[in-house]
């Protein structure tokens, strides 16, 4: 049966297999449709019955070396091979149960005048899409071996306008590429760039630009949001256009798909998931769904439905887990998940699925949390370790216009804090640099107001730290602000607090404290997680696709950190960051979040992100050539830093070894058109609002490409690592991390304050976040901080054979053992107990920058992209 559909193969496609042809053989690896790991059956019969009857998954190659003669066009292309098919379809058979790769044999009758092949078409006349890994072809005439690395998905032909076009994996600059592969590069460039109108299908590889204006939904007053991007009012980075209508009521909001639809929402197919991330993807969301909803359930029959009643009750969520409700609210909740969900719930360990793990913060000791010593360590080696500074000036003082907001500056004065400075005036611990500040007074302010009329009731906060004789931080005072009750234009009313041990003031003291980290959390997920990584990322995801081909080295070196980004950032635009949705409804900006990132982002300077001169600007480094780095720092024990700085390092060194094999003067870089245009696009387009800031580094040398690539990729992989995946280490006990506050600070003379005198545990409970928040908030960053079973890490590759270039190979490979290198390092620091910030009380050490991880909630591993 093979041999009489291979002649009818043959018949279809116009060949003729002569005995005296020369013949090329090849194989080819790809992974049939399937959903989550089950494959799709009748797609698959489908398919076969497509083969019978002549319709074949066919490849015809294109000449790197050969022009082919019989093109009527005045330009030159490269000459087109006869077709060839994929051999044993029908007999090949898919794993069924765990979706595998599948080989095909191809065997060619080979032109000679082909020569070199740059490239191939493929038509695939199935009725489903396969995933295209690799092509190889074994014996090709005077070339040898010749490789080809797809990873793309194709569909049915019908679903395009050209055939889809894959070039062999060797980098070229564009004066380099051969030319009669620049029409085929242009019009595959074209495809992906798209005509910027309509809205875009599943199958579609489109690339372009929109505002955020799907977050909001005008047909619901509670819903509105403002339009984030493209005016001065409020400037963003840009997301990656759908195509979707716009709404009935505004046209100039896009209209939305449902929480049951949200996987379907719209993203280039290359973008979208691999088959084991969505998996673990819907697996999570399932568990998430399940934890956060079924307590409200639960919480029915609970008399403190808003509440934890005491510290015990947190525990709970780590022992035993909670139990399934039975009902008809969760009949309903089964009968509006995805099939896909019910699958993953099948498959499942029942019994433990509705537990959360035990957070790193509270294993060790339980109580080592609400110390001093862990809220001020948690600075330099928690979850958000990017903001605090040296203070330069005291007592602090703003920058808000002084005509808007009055008199902003700092109440704190030396009476405060001059006991706590280990016998030095407050203007010698200045001068000593050992004073710093996390400062969220000015961000803040200007939606104090407007926050503290929702359920939120916060503050504008500024924490002075001293750095101890031991190298530790220790908070010294803590200043609250509100602004004047009769008009901003007044300036602030703030109150000062300092640490104390026993009695009222102690659970006042904590309960400061607790406001800062309110800020710190919302800061966090908002600006130093969302908008510093996922969100300004995704314009040089989209710029690339659309102006560098991708044969050119950049693309090459840039792609493997860009993975899974825009896929994460569309569902955060459907259920994390959208009206109404997780983030707003779990943490205290609400309703103002995306709007105070748009406000921050006006400040946001590309060339800042680099590590070192982020830690410079902060005042947590000054330059010093005879300290490694080049960099000395304020606080020698500062884990992010330390770390961040080899790692920072390693991924310089890697980037100069590519880039310099590639340009060998600064004219080749002035010269590459795709490079300049990329770069152009990327300023005036992706990050548009800010295309007149003067900031904006040149691309005119080796050394530019060298630091922008560097910055991109930092920020894709380090970066987003030490800001995500140390969440639930840190936050999944809410009491330690909270991401609310629900009243102002107690009172003398007020039975608030009666009641946190009487019982501090009680009174703190009731101002921090409340309990479906907290296990919202807890579901969320349980899933924000596990790695899948598919993560790809720095160093490492998708496919090793990823360029033909032998001496970038060499570089990776050193790249890869620099980075062990630098985990070892990492590995020793944390068990030298002089350095007292690595571990602290609660015996957390800072891994989230070791490269490597396992699957799962980690604490460490650095993806090489924003993969969740």
């Amino acid at each position: 049966m093979d041999t009489m559909l291979h002649k009818v193969a043959n018949l279809v496609l116009g060949e003729n297999h002569g005995k005296n042809k020369t013949t090329v053989n090849g194989k080819v690896v790809l992974m049939k449709k399937n959903v989550l790991d089950f494959n799709d059956l009748g797609a698959s019969i489908l398919d076969r019955a497509h083969e019978l009857f002549g319709k074949h998954i066919s490849i015809q190659f294109i000449s790197a070396t050969h022009a082919d003669s019989g093109s009527s066009e005045k330009r030159l292309r490269g000459k087109l091979g006869k077709p060839a098919i994929l051999e044993d379809w029908i007999s090949t058979v898919s794993p069924l149960i765990i979706a595998g790769e599948s080989t095909y044999e191809v065997t060619f009758d080979w032109d000679e005048e082909i020569g070199l092949p740059g490239g191939f078409l493929v038509q695939n006349l199935h009725h489903s899409e396969f995933y295209l890994m690799t092509l190889t072809l074994e014996n090709v005439p005077g070339h040898g071996k010749v490789h080809f690395v797809c990873n793309s998905w194709v569909y049915p032909a019908k679903n395009y306008t050209k055939d889809r076009i894959f070039f062999a994996n060797k980098a070229y600059l564009p004066s380099e590429t051969p030319e009669l592969l620049r029409p085929y590069i242009e019009e595959e460039m074209a495809v992906l760039r798209g005509n910027g109108t309509g809205m875009l299908e599943e199958w579609d590889r489109v690339y372009d630009y929109a505002f955020y204006n799907d977050l909001g939904e005008p047909d619901d007053e509670d819903k509105v949001r403002p339009v984030i991007g493209g005016s001065s009012e409020y400037p963003y980075p840009r997301r990656g256009r759908t195509g979707r209508p716009p709404t009935e009521t505004d046209p100039e909001t896009e209209s939305r798909l449902s929480l049951i639809q949200f996987l379907n929402i719209y993203v280039p197919r290359d973008e979208r998931f691999g088959h084991l991330r969505m998996s673990d993807f819907l697996a999570q969301g399932l568990e998430a769904i399940l934890k956060f909803l079924l307590p409200e359930f639960e919480a029915l029959f609970d008399d403190t439905i808003n509440e934890f009643d005491t510290f015990e009750d947190f525990l709970k969520l780590y022992n035993g887990g909670i139990k399934l409700p039975k009902g008809p609210l969760f009949d309903n909740l089964l009968e509006n998940i995805p099939i896909q969900f019910i699958k993953e719930l099948l498959r499942s360990d029942g019994e433990g699925l509705l537990k959360y793990s035990t957070p790193q913060i509270i294993r060790a000791d339980l109580s080592a949390w609400s110390t001093d010593e862990e809220f001020a360590r948690e600075m330099v080696a928690g979850v958000n370790p990017v903001s605090i500074q040296l203070l330069k000036v005291f007592p602090p003082i703003s920058k808000l216009d002084v005509e808007l907001y009055g008199n902003q500056n700092s109440s704190i004065r030396s009476h405060h804090i001059q006991e706590q400075l280990e016998g030095l005036e407050v203007n010698e611990a200045l001068k000593a640099k050992r004073l710093f500040i996390l400062d969220h007074h000015d961000a803040l302010m200007p939606y104090v107001e407007r926050i503290n009329a929702t359920p939120s009731k916060i503050y504008a906060t500024r924490t002075l730290l001293f750095l101890q004789n031991e190298g530790t931080l220790k908070p010294i005072a803590i200043e609250l602000s509100l602004p004047h009750p009769d008009g901003y234009e007044l300036g602030a009313v703030s109150k000062v607090y300092t640490p104390a041990k026993d009695g009222v003031e102690a659970a006042i003291w904590q309960l400061a404290k607790a406001y800062v980290t309110v800020n710190d959390s919302g800061v966090h997920q908002l600006i130093s997680h969302w908008l510093n990584t996922h969100a300004v990322i995704e314009p040089f995801i989209i710029a690339t696709n659309r102006q560098l081909s991708v044969l050119h080295p950049i693309n090459k070196l840039l792609h493997p950190h860009f993975r899974d980004t825009m896929n994460i950032n569309a569902t955060a635009r459907n259920i994390l960051i959208n009206s109404e949705g997780i983030l707003e409804r779990s943490f205290f900006p609400g309703k103002y979040s995306i709007e105070i990132s748009s406000k921050i982002y006006k400040d946001w300077v590309f060339p800042n992100q680099a590590l070192p001169v982020d830690l410079v600007l902060r005042g947590m480094a000054i330059e010093d050539s005879s300290s490694p780095h080049g960099l000395r720092l304020m606080i020698e024990d500062y884990p992010y830093a330390v770390d961040g700085l080899e790692i920072w390092s390693a991924i310089k060194t890697w980037v100069d070894d590519y880039c310099r094999f590639y340009y060998k003067t600064d004219d080749m870089v002035k010269n590459d058109t795709e490079l300049q245009s990329w770069w152009k696009e990327l300023r005036e387009e992706g990050h548009g609002d800010l295309k007149d800031e003067p900031w904006w580094p040149k691309m005119n040398s080796i050394q530019d490409v060298i630091d922008n690539c560097t910055i991109i990729i930092w920020v894709a992989s380090a970066l987003h690592a030490a800001v995500n995946y140390g969440q639930f280490a840190y936050a999944g006990y809410p009491p330690n991390r909270p991401t609310l506050s629900r009243r102002f600070m107690p009172e003398p003379n007020t039975p608030e304050y009666d009641e946190l005198k009487d019982d501090p545990k009680k009174g703190f409970l009731k101002t921090v976040t409340p309990q479906l928040q907290s296990l919202l908030s807890v579901s969320l960053i349980e899933i924000l901080s596990r790695h899948t079973s598919d993560e790809i890490y720095l160093g490492q590759r998708e496919c090793p054979e990823w360029t033909m270039d032998v001496e970038p190979l060499m570089a990776f490979e050193k790249f890869g053992k620099t980075l062990k290198q630098i985990e070892e390092k990492i590995v020793k620091m944390n068990d030298d107990g002089r350095l007292k910030n690595r571990n602290g009380l609660a015996k957390v050490p800072y891994t989230l920058l070791y490269p490597s991880s396992e699957e799962g909630i980690t604490g460490r591993g650095i993806p090489n992209s924003v993969v969740i």
